[in-house]
């Protein structure tokens, strides 16, 4: 697969020359082995540090399948169950009756829990105990299991909460020493990042606005069913809405925020190819788990964002650009920002992208990429 390597080095270069990108990190994998690891540009814009193929770059809810894997490598282990009330776990989380969501429910975002307070600042994100306990706090926006509506940022903490109630530690050690580790990448796969490792980090910057785009007024977000306040809630607090501010600060980088990550695009696809297959002798659920949590768990029209979705445990199902044809052998998360990572149990090819430039509702370098690799397997 030579011709594949270069073909996306060359497709990755042209972006970065054209000024559409800044820095630009690609893997491919089929099953199990690596077949593309191409990286192109900067990570730091300032300084012109290169970006390497372990740099990390924060890739926002792409981070929320690994939060996923995280969960299902310890269902896998007998820690937990989908069906376990998140209640049975965590007690305080039952308050204002939501003693009966499950796991499973959190997992394809049909709990009803979407939101945080709406003068939810980054610094409070960065204190994990005060975020649980106001979503402990939060009443049901829908009956459990009735609708889906993307969990924007309480999706993270309350898996993350589960699993810290399941292991005695945070979901940032579990994923290090349970997944990451085994699979040599602990140092490339991160939810909080040690501060230490800062200044490996790429720096993000943000692309300039489309011209025809209107600016966004107050008033005009409120008519958006994403930013609806509901009892002093929203499943989206202006002031944690992921840009490249946000991905820059130290505070939220080095804290456990699990709807995202901070991740290279080598890492994630190494992760998604051991659910799919062995990786270098490590699987990380056998093949009637990954039968079960890739499968359709919930479709319909997401209350909040108000788009057409398909779930599975954890993933979206299909691919995330405008058009795309159906393809529900395709499992993934995209990001804000246009990073996005998929992986196919049909042909058991893993994609993924990480970039460093934050395009708003974007997926052009995904959509680019992900032609080229089908196309590769497509002629063999």
């Amino acid at each position: 697969m030579e011709r594949l390597q270069k073909q996306v080095q060359e497709a990755i270069d042209r972006l970065v020359e054209s000024g559409a990108e800044t820095g630009l990190q690609v893997a491919v994998y089929r099953h199990g082995e690596a077949l593309v690891d191409a990286v192109a540009g900067v990570a730091d814009p300032e300084t012109g540090r290169a970006l390497s193929s372990d740099t990390p770059v924060f890739v926002a809810s792409v981070g929320k399948a690994v939060t996923a894997t995280v969960v299902h490598v310890l269902a896998e282990r007998g820690a937990l169950d989908y069906d376990t009330p998140v209640a049975d776990l965590w007690p305080e989380f039952g308050a204002h009756g939501k003693k009966g969501v499950t796991v499973r429910q959190v997992l394809t975002h049909t709990a009803g829990v979407p939101g945080l307070p709406a003068d939810t600042t980054p610094e409070d994100l960065c204190d994990w105990d005060k975020i649980c306990a106001a979503i402990a706090d939060e009443q049901l926006w829908w009956e459990p299991g009735a609708s889906t509506g993307y969990h924007a940022q309480s999706y993270g903490y309350i898996l993350g909460e589960v699993a810290r109630r399941v292991t005695g530690r945070p979901i940032s050690q579990v994923l290090r020493e349970d997944v990451a580790g085994p699979l040599g990448v602990a140092d490339e796969l991160y939810f909080g990042v040690p501060e230490a490792e800062l200044g490996r980090l790429a720096r993000l910057d943000d692309a300039p606005a489309p011209a025809d785009m209107p600016e966004m007024t107050p008033e005009m977000l409120e008519q958006i069913p994403f930013f609806k306040v509901v009892n002093g809630y929203t499943a989206a607090p202006f002031a944690v809405l992921p840009n490249a501010e946000y991905g820059n600060r130290a505070d939220v980088m080095i804290s456990d925020i699990p709807a995202g990550g901070t991740m290279s695009a080598r890492g994630v696809a190494r992760m998604y190819a051991a659910l799919l297959h062995e990786v270098d002798g490590v699987r990380l659920v056998g093949p009637e788990r990954l039968r079960e949590i890739t499968s359709v768990a919930y479709s319909g029209v997401d209350e909040l964002t108000s788009f057409p979705c398909k779930r599975a445990l954890g993933f979206e199902i299909g691919l995330p650009t405008p058009g795309a044809p159906e393809a529900p052998t395709v499992f993934g998360m995209g990001g804000t920002g246009g990073s996005a990572a998929y992986a196919d149990t049909a042909t058991g090819v893993v994609f993924a992208v990480a970039k460093n430039r934050m395009t708003a509702g974007q997926f052009t370098v995904v959509e680019r990429i992900g032609e080229i690799v089908a196309k590769a397997v497509a002629d063999g």
